[in-house]
């Protein structure tokens, strides 16, 4: 399999000046603060190209918010193999189900309004149609994918290919197929239980779903239906076929606009994040009424894994044990995800033009932890030394040669993969891999904290007491590493 990247680009921070004088002091504070800043993008860049290299995707964007302010972009790779066109930071990907969190908060704020019960039946705001399932299903079960409600299935194999005018005719397709349970009493993913909020959304205010949404919830963002194509900021769909990159056919998301039809860009993703999270947009209330997990009609929780289900987010923590909500979603030319941390206020996007085999919120994690890591703490040299490694991948033993070096203020590593490990990440669809590549979050000539870059996603990678470094790629799968001279 070919791989390839272009170098990252930056987006600069605009330096703000004034007339107020200031002391010597201050002037040291600020340089000290722009070159953490611009190593913190460094760092950010060097992963992004990394996991491109990595994963065999055409392309990938990423983003960072802080305080309502994009403070990093990131891109790497090509938005158009064939003509060499390279991603920039107004290419617009696919969203895929990252679209729910748009619809979600579409709901949220009629909910904020008063003109959306996110309790009542669902029927309540379909007055042209008369849904025929026995149970009352409300929209906070659709949100929560708690209805019932089919998932698309064998017989929607075609769907991409059909162009429906309205809403309303999207929900037809599913509308009297037998719901999988009772309401409220299983979980079960559901992309048409959004399609079917996307209908109450437009009963509750009586404008098409999509003139509501642009009005009210994307405004002035980079963020659009996919629908007309813009050539000169789309990038082309591509899929993986039998190890290979190829551009995909076409693919019309009117079945789903709500749960699977919106696009945009790594920035306009990052700050519709910060959009939801900042004051003025939703009350108190309605955050706390999106957030609030989700339950069963007998008490218990909804989860899914080790998340928690909200009205269209899930509900988790990061490494650090910080609150995130976030989502993630997978098409036809797409991977993306975006976390936001509702504590904080930052808020972090990546998307990619194909389907990949990826832990694409952990590679979000590893991408904003530049931005969030504390230096303090252990100071380990970048171990320039070593030449090899032993360790474990779940429970098969590794071993391998390394080699480390501090380049342009960042420690980089190479671990070689002729063991159990890479004959793991060799299966995946991307293809094979030679060597995992390691990158300090933190700047400087230390290793205690990193990015693990692989195939299928970038791990936090973490210094033990007991100076072994550990990533773990699933619950039962962790990569340990003990350097060796």
């Amino acid at each position: 399999m070919t791989k390839l990247s272009i170098p990252s680009a930056l987006i600069a921070l605009a330096a703000i000046g004034c007339n107020t004088p200031v002391s010597a002091g201050t002037h040291e504070s600020a340089r000290t603060r722009e070159n953490d800043a611009i190593a913190q993008r460094r760092i950010a860049d060097a992963i992004l190209a990394a996991q491109v290299e990595a994963n065999g995707v055409p392309g990938m964007a990423a983003a960072v918010t802080r305080d309502g302010q994009l403070i990093w972009t990131g891109v790497a790779g090509y938005r158009d193999l064939d003509r060499k066109l390279p991603v920039e930071p107004d290419t617009s990907f696919r969203l895929a189900s990252v679209s729910k969190l748009v619809t979600a908060t579409a709901a949220i704020l009629l909910y904020d309004r008063k003109m959306l019960d996110l309790d009542a039946p669902v029927q309540r705001y379909l007055p042209g149609r008369q849904l025929v399932w026995p149970s009352s299903i409300t929209l906070r079960q659709l949100a929560a994918h708690t209805s019932g409600i089919p998932h698309y299935q064998d017989v929607d194999a075609a769907r991409g290919g059909v162009h429906f005018g309205t809403v309303d005719e999207a929900v037809e397709v599913f509308a009297n197929r037998p719901l999988l349970f009772t309401p409220g009493t299983g979980y079960r993913y559901s992309s048409n239980g959004f399609t079917l909020l996307s209908a109450a959304i437009e009963g509750a205010t009586r404008k098409p779903f999509l003139s509501y949404v642009a009005r009210t919830v994307i405004n002035d963002l980079p963020l659009r239906p996919d629908l007309t194509p813009d050539p000169q900021n789309d990038t082309v769909a591509y899929e993986f076929v039998d190890g290979i990159i190829k551009p995909a056919g076409p693919h019309d998301y009117s079945y789903s606009w709500g749960g699977a039809g919106f696009r945009g860009t790594a920035p306009g993703v990052a700050m519709f994040g910060a959009r939801v999270m900042r004051d003025g947009f939703l009350s108190s209330e309605a955050k706390a009424a999106m957030w609030k997990p989700a339950q069963m009609t007998d008490g218990s929780p909804v989860v899914d894994g080790e998340d928690g289900l909200a009205f269209g987010w899930r509900i988790g923590t990061d490494p650090d044990g910080q609150k995130i909500a976030h989502h993630s979603g997978a098409a036809i030319g797409a991977r993306s995800t975006l976390i936001v941390y509702p504590d904080s206020g930052d808020s972090v996007s990546v998307l990619s033009n194909a389907g990949w085999v990826s832990d694409i919120r952990e590679t979000a994690e590893m991408l904003v932890a530049p931005f969030r890591a504390n230096s303090a703490g252990p100071h380990t040299p970048c171990p320039t030394w070593a030449t090899g490694y032993s360790g474990s991948f779940g429970d098969k033993p590794i071993a391998g040669t390394v080699q480390f070096t501090v380049s342009d203020g960042i420690c980089r590593g190479t671990l070689s993969m002729a063991n159990a490990a890479g004959a793991w990440f060799d299966a995946l669809p991307q293809g094979s891999t030679d060597n995992l590549t390691v990158i300090s979050i933190l700047p400087g000539n230390r290793l205690d904290r990193a990015a693990l870059v692989t195939p299928s996603g970038t791990y936090d990678f973490r210094r033990q007491e007991d100076g072994s470094l550990v990533a773990a790629l699933s619950p039962s799968r962790k990569f340990v590493v003990r350097l060796q001279r």
